[in-house]
């Protein structure tokens, strides 16, 4: 099964921005890139559905390639509130220098690995390893890893993305025998998945020390690797006994290849003479927005995939903890905006942004149920939820931030993770 992908590996260099950015700079969709919702065809409840609101949830049918088109609108509005936020505030260094690309694309293509693994072991686990579901899953994570080794090609050439391709894939495959294996209760198969992957530390630790021309030594980045395999192993045991600790494990995982992103970046950094310095004050703002804003994205979407398929729904103590770590990453995020525009303004924030998250529940909730009117209803909160997110941010950046131009980029954000509601709504409910 294909899968797999990023991580240390770094070379995603300042391609690597390149892949987090393009994704939502484009004014028209690529060819597979969502379109209205398919349950929403040119009938009465779509009618209805466009004289409530101006937005219009955008979805393939396909949940996972779904919330990776959510997703990829958050580095692009990463690095908009950043350079706000850095010029009100007088942050040192630059939020767009070519090195601050390169840790803010790592950031993102080394979380969005960790999340799409976990979400593919769960889908395997719910619905089979066999399910049209969990193919879905598995090749969206192949196709993050894809766009890393397209990274890894520009900057290294078409050999090194072949054989990093080739490298990534065999470790994701270990990965979900260790996966099987654990659920399974078979210990053999267990041990030997994880020598596979210990193995594989050492291998991949040789590929990018001689990529980088001895920047990223090959011992450090076998252990960040080891760090990475005893993280994620750790979340894969979780989801195959039904712990509810599952996402914090998970949540643990992604927050470790966040940090190895700048280590990663500084190596590159210095090996490829980059302008700008991955480590300043305004880089790392940037890069800290894109972990925390990514990382709502897969947390609400992996909230909505544990009420759909947990037993008790919404009610049930798996989306509660589900749940929680997102709202961990919610108190994150205003403990950022705290720490530039003091504590009232993160409070503020931090109220506004649960309350954007409950309406996402309302929409998920109505949604399964088939109540249109609830969709309706979430909708329309939604939608006003924009302007006052953008009048909020204009007021704390000193207008460096326009409130238009704020509230327009969260109508991405809205209509790219309602299409995937609707897809997981289709997929794993209705």
């Amino acid at each position: 099964m294909r899968h797999a992908r990023t991580r240390n590996a770094a070379v995603v260099a300042a391609v690597a921005a390149t892949l987090a950015l393009t994704s939502c700079s484009s004014e028209e969709p690529a060819a597979d890139e969502p379109t209205m919702t398919e349950e929403m065809p040119d009938d009465a409840a779509s009618q209805d559905m466009a004289e409530t609101s101006a937005l219009m949830p955008m979805g393939t049918g396909d949940p996972f390639a779904d919330a990776r088109t959510a997703a990829a609108h958050m580095p692009e509005t990463a690095l908009t509130l950043a350079t706000g936020l850095a010029t009100a505030t007088g942050t040192e260094g630059e939020v767009d220098s070519a090195a601050a690309d390169l840790r803010a694309g790592l950031t993102a293509l080394l979380q969005e690995h960790v999340y799409l693994a976990g979400t593919a072991v769960a889908t395997a686990y719910t619905t089979g390893p066999d399910s049209d579901e969990f193919a879905l899953a598995a090749e969206a994570l192949d196709g993050n890893s894809v766009d890393l080794s397209t990274a890894i090609g520009e900057l290294a050439g078409d050999e090194a993305e072949a054989d990093f391709l080739a490298l990534w894939r065999e470790h994701v495959g270990f990965f979900v025998d260790y996966a099987v294996a654990q659920q399974a209760g078979d210990a053999e198969a267990r041990d030997a998945a994880l020598a596979s992957l210990q193995g594989y530390t050492t291998d991949a630790g040789a590929f990018f020390e001689e990529i980088s021309a001895g920047e990223l030594p090959a011992a450090a980045i076998a252990e960040s690797l080891e760090m990475h395999i005893t993280t994620l192993t750790a979340a894969i045991d979780g989801l195959a006994a039904g712990d509810t600790g599952a996402y914090a494990s998970l949540q643990e995982a992604a927050s470790h290849v966040g940090m190895a992103a700048e280590t990663i970046a500084g190596g590159l950094d210095t090996a490829l003479d980059l302008d700008g310095d991955p480590s300043d004050p305004a880089s790392t703002l940037r890069s800290d927005m894109t972990y925390l804003l990514q990382e709502h994205v897969y947390l609400a979407a992996i909230s909505v995939f544990t009420a759909y398929t947990a037993e008790g729904g919404p009610e049930s103590e798996a989306f509660t903890a589900a749940a929680g770590v997102l709202d961990e990453n919610s108190v994150a995020l205003s403990e950022a905006v705290t720490s530039l525009a003091g504590d009232e303004n993160g409070a503020a924030f931090l109220d506004l942004w649960r309350e954007h998250i409950g309406y996402f529940v309302d929409y998920a909730v109505a949604r399964a149920g088939g109540d249109e009117q609830g969709t309706q209803d979430a909708l329309r909160n939604l939608d006003g939820y924009r302007p006052q997110a953008g009048d909020f941010f204009e007021e704390v950046s000193g207008g460096e931030l326009p409130s238009d131009a704020v509230a327009e980029g969260l109508t991405h954000h809205v209509e790219t993770l309602a299409g995937a509601i609707d897809s997981l709504s289709a997929a794993l409910v209705e």
